[in-house]
């Protein structure tokens, strides 16, 4: 099953500490997890200082999920990391209630999520139910799709002159998609490019920037050593009724994204999502999240830019994955080496980031691939990603005046895709010859 999904190294495969190390980096610094952070300090008016600490543990939060999901969870390698979902959300409520009331809200829908996998084992019935393969293949489609103008528009709007970010982009996408197929076609030396293609992607990358004077590695100077964390750093939790069914509400849309990168994960290295798996998964999700609320961090997905990256260097082991983890920890705990990370420029980052996105695209494609195409499953398929486009260019002045419940649906279009095939699929009824297809 692997090596029909060009897995070179496999999820329970042993992989030496050195090999592990230098392969983990690579999930690392091709995550953009400092954005979120980034996005929500400024809408909280945080200072330089609190930004920062703000960032360092959601590197730590990051770090300890993914060796609770990978190791114990899901137990396949997931990387999480801080979701764009509850933005929104998080601002309101720390801009309304105060900073504690974002612990106060995050922390019993983080305890839903995980009860209901373990001990209520219901989520995996859930999906079951609600999400055959056309779904969860649509869903992976969806998750690509929705990620491709994220990291296109970041491209564009990044510090610098627009041509110069394209061609930086275009030149770090380059060295990727040439180390890949390097990876094909030869043997040997093929496979360590493949490898090591996100390494050598992001090095030819930072230097084709720093021609262009976008690299600045300053900050590292200013940052420190070594920070403790602390509980409830910006103070102590504060229970409000209203912001707790709000951010459950908002964890469920989150669930949805990352059962969609439970799909990718489970489709390019060929491991079924049976039901215990399931179940621990959801609880492995409650569990990073409480963790991370306890630090003073957001919500936690698993993200589908690492999941991807399984299809395109071939590397699929837990074992690298948690070592990742290991290293993000350590990044929380080194405020020098976080800041080294936030100085790659996110032309780099992000054309490296458009191609993985075509990765999980295509690994949506294989799932749908043995399907019959009939009317109904066309419709199931191509309005979800109609609505996901729609989102993703919809104006943000719409979203003025419509009810918070809606604006957090509507602010995240790979949510709206994945609701939208969900509901679609259970609307519409199967066709009798279909039926009789999926039984044989």
């Amino acid at each position: 099953m692997e090596k029909q999904n060009n897995i070179i190294v496999g999820v329970d495969d042993k992989v030496s500490f050195g090999k592990a190390l230098i392969l983990g980096m690579q999930h690392v610094l091709a995550m953009d997890l400092y954005i979120a952070p980034i996005i929500i300090a400024g809408l909280l008016s945080l200072s330089t200082e609190n930004t920062s600490f703000f960032i360092q543990m959601c590197f730590l939060a990051t770090g300890i999920a993914t060796l609770i999901q990978t190791g114990t969870g899901i137990k396949l390698p997931v990387v999480q990391g801080p979701s764009y979902v509850p933005i929104g959300a998080i601002a309101a409520i720390g801009g309304k209630l105060g900073l504690g009331a974002i612990a106060g809200s995050l922390i019993p829908g983080a305890i839903l999520i995980a009860i209901l996998g373990y001990p209520f084992k219901l989520f995996a019935k859930a999906v079951r139910k609600f999400i055959p393969p056309l779904v969860g293949g649509t869903v992976i489609i969806i998750v690509g799709i929705s990620l491709m103008p994220v990291g296109m528009n970041s491209i564009y709007h990044a510090e610098g002159k627009i041509g110069d970010n394209i061609l930086i982009a275009a030149i770090s996408a380059g060295v990727l998609v040439l180390c890949m197929l390097l990876g094909r076609k030869m043997h040997g030396v093929g496979t360590f490019f493949r490898l090591v293609s996100v390494l050598l992607a992001i090095a030819v990358g930072t230097i084709a920037a720093s021609l262009f004077g976008q690299v600045d590695f300053t900050p590292i100077k200013e940052a420190a050593w070594f920070s403790l964390p602390s509980l409830f750093p910006f103070g102590k939790p504060v229970f409000d009724i209203s912001a707790i069914i709000t951010v459950a509400f908002v964890y469920f849309i989150i669930l949805i994204e990352t059962t969609g990168t439970w799909f990718v994960v489970s489709t390019v290295t060929g491991k079924e999502l049976d039901e215990q798996r399931l179940n621990r998964a959801s609880f492995g999700e409650g569990l990073g999240c409480f963790v991370g609320a306890l630090f003073g961090s957001t919500p936690m997905t698993g993200y589908s830019s690492n999941a991807g990256l399984l299809a395109i260097t071939g590397v699929a082991s837990r074992v690298v994955v948690m070592v990742a983890g290991g290293i993000l920890i350590c990044l929380g705990l080194i405020p020098k080496l976080s800041t080294a990370i936030t100085c790659i420029p996110e032309p780099v980052i992000n054309g490296i980031f458009g191609i993985v996105c075509v990765a999980i695209v295509t690994n949506g494609m294989k799932v749908i691939q043995p399907i019959i195409i009939n009317d109904r499953n066309m419709m199931i398929i191509g309005i979800p990603i109609l609505l996901t486009i729609a989102v993703t260019i919809l104006p943000k002045e719409a979203l003025a005046g419509t009810p918070d419940w809606v604006s957090y649906i509507l602010s995240s279009s790979m949510t709206v895709g994945a609701l939208a095939t969900l509901l679609l699929n259970f609307i519409i009824p199967e066709e009798k010859k279909a039926k009789e297809v999926s039984t044989t």
